[in-house]
């Protein structure tokens, strides 16, 4: 309950005055039945028009008191839980902006939107139900049942009967639904996941004509989420059937018993109105608490869910960072001893024992069959994993002893996942550098060989792009990304087969520029084209997760035998 001891702190005055009217709504509700049967009883039966207006008024302030502490109540119970689940989803998007690759490995896409919507708003929907009726509903429970003892004590006995039954019958109905909220929350996951994958990948669908194909699968899977949720909601829907047969069986008792009393004149009938008003308030009253458990069975399988992220071990943090406040200056990289494996308890490492060593300002090429280890071998940089064995050292201090923000803001990378935003041309860039004048901005394009486009556009530089900017081809996606990198002015870029849909002509033209713009800028470019690389100051052949060779293109060409192969068919194609 931690995680929500700062906001009933922060806003402990919705927390007190929410439960605390409502509980002041719930006393004028069994005030005014006994009010009514004295009216009825005394004032009606007698003839004592003066007794009844009185009472009346009295009833009318009751009333207008009820409908003032109602609005208060649900007032504050609606803005605490609303600010209970605004704090929670901060709490739970920052700690996902904490997460390491390796830990959003662990969580899919889709759940982590299910967790961030969906399950707190289940636990805003129950927080707001129990301010509302925590308090209120007990005190018109025992309230009800005390002046039911008070009118008639051998009816009030029916109540002593029908209340543990229901109750009982209520718990069974909130132990079967339980863990069956848990099934439906995976379930909208499995759902989240795939809605997520089907729009990412709207293009290829298209393309290959998979549409009913995607039309099928998502059709299994949301049949399997209305299964558990109508299995799952069924248990709650048992909740109305059963209270409405307890309040009609338990009135047929009440009025039987009553009846025989009014017949020998020992009750009247304002007492029954009012015992039957009792009644019905403790039956409701039961029914709402069984709402508020139900509600309170999913907002726990919620929670759980919430927990798991917001308790979730970040493998990359700043607790080694020996050198809080230091920057990169220079820019030079050496790997020592290096392996890793994704999956800790495989024995197959995806690099194995590398070692290696980049200069600061170094142009710097790495090729390799798919599979060899290339962008892992770069993701170990800026620390988006740890290495397992070995260490990475930048300007020879080891990369986990840099803080995680200096350690990044000194290194661009730009991925094989070109990601650009909604929003205008100039306002992804400045992605890379907030602050970058439109001077900038250009520099940075004509670098990358993305001005030319750019400036075609009737807009220019403020151009809309559209979600993941699908309206510009891969080409210009690449260039923009490549821009926005180098706006960083970053001591180490690092490139991972960031121009393969640009044609060789302005893959050539940029190659150009990072020499004659960049030349103090440590650059390292995955590529699969060798002509990409060739005249990098060194290139670095991987195969099967090991250096199967280092050097220029001359020395490779004459002695590594893997970067032979890639060369002449590539030559040969």
């Amino acid at each position: 309950m931690s995680k929500y001891r700062d906001t009933v702190r922060k806003y402990f005055y919705c927390f007190l005055l929410g439960p605390f009217f409502m509980v002041l709504e719930a006393c004028g509700e069994f005030i005014l039945p006994f009010l009514n049967a004295n009216i009825i009883d005394k004032g009606a039966a007698e003839g004592n028009v003066a007794y009844i207006l009185e009472n009346g008024l009295y009833m009318l302030l009751i009333a207008l008191f009820m409908l003032v502490s109602g609005v208060l109540g649900a007032h504050f119970a609606i803005k605490g839980s609303a600010h209970l689940a605004a704090d929670l989803r901060q709490k739970t998007f920052v700690q996902i902006q904490k997460f390491s690759f390796a830990n959003i490995d662990d969580f899919s896409t889709g759940s982590l939107i299910t967790r961030i919507t969906n399950d707190i708003t289940q636990i805003q929907t129950f927080s707001q139900s129990l301010l509302r009726g925590v308090f209120r509903s007990p005190v018109m429970l025992f309230g009800a049942i005390a002046m039911s003892f008070v009118l008639n004590p051998r009816l009030a006995v029916v109540l002593c009967i029908v209340v543990p039954v229901l109750a009982l019958a209520i718990a069974l109905i909130i132990k079967t639904a339980s863990p069956r909220y848990t099934v439906m929350q995976k379930r909208l996951d499995a759902l989240n996941n795939n809605i997520n994958e089907t729009i990412t990948n709207e293009y290829v669908i298209k393309s290959f004509v998979r549409e009913e194909h995607e039309k099928g699968k998502f059709a299994v899977i949301n049949e399997e989420l209305m299964e558990k949720s109508v299995r799952a909601l069924r248990m709650m829907l048992l909740l109305q059937p059963l209270s409405t047969l307890a309040i009609s069986v338990t009135t047929l008792a009440v009025v039987w018993i009553a009846g025989k009393q009014i017949m020998v004149g020992s009750m009247e009938i304002g007492t029954l109105t009012a015992f039957i008003t009792y009644l019905t308030q403790v039956l409701t009253a039961l029914d709402f608490l069984a709402n508020i458990f139900l509600q309170g069975t999913r907002a726990a399988a919620s929670d759980r869910r919430i927990s798991e992220i917001l308790h979730a071990e970040i493998d990359l943090d700043d607790e080694g960072a020996k050198y809080t406040h230091k920057r990169i200056e220079q820019g030079s990289i050496a790997f020592e001893n290096v392996s890793f494996r994704y999956f800790k308890k495989n024995t197959e490492k995806v690099l194995d024992n590398i070692s290696l060593q980049i200069h600061a300002g170094e142009f710097v090429g790495i090729v390799g069959s798919t599979g060899s280890g290339k962008s892992t071998l770069i993701s170990l940089i800026p620390r988006l994993y740890d290495v397992d064995e070995g260490c990475v050292l930048i300007d020879n201090t080891d990369v986990r002893e840099l803080s995680l923000k200096h350690l990044r803001d000194g290194i661009a990378v730009v991925l094989q996942k070109n990601t650009l935003f909604s929003g205008t041309i100039a306002e992804n860039l400045r992605w890379g550098n907030e602050e970058a004048s439109d001077e900038e901005l250009a520099w940075a394009c004509r670098i990358a060989q993305a001005d030319s486009f750019v400036c075609a556009f009737r807009d220019g530089y403020e151009t809309e792009l559209e979600q993941g900017g699908s309206n510009l081809s891969g080409g210009q996606r690449q260039r923009l990304c490549i821009a926005r990198a180098i706006l960083k002015h970053p001591k180490i870029l690092i490139l991972d087969d960031s121009t393969s849909a640009v044609d060789t002509a302005t893959d050539a033209r940029i190659r150009k520029a990072f020499r004659e713009e960049l030349s103090g800028m440590t650059k390292l470019v995955i590529a699969q084209r060798i002509s990409s690389v060739q005249d990098a100051d060194k290139i670095i052949v991987l195969e099967n997760g090991k250096i199967a060779g280092i050097g220029t293109h001359d020395e490779l060409l004459a002695g590594c035998s893997p970067y032979q192969e890639i060369y002449y068919s590539q030559k040969e194609a």
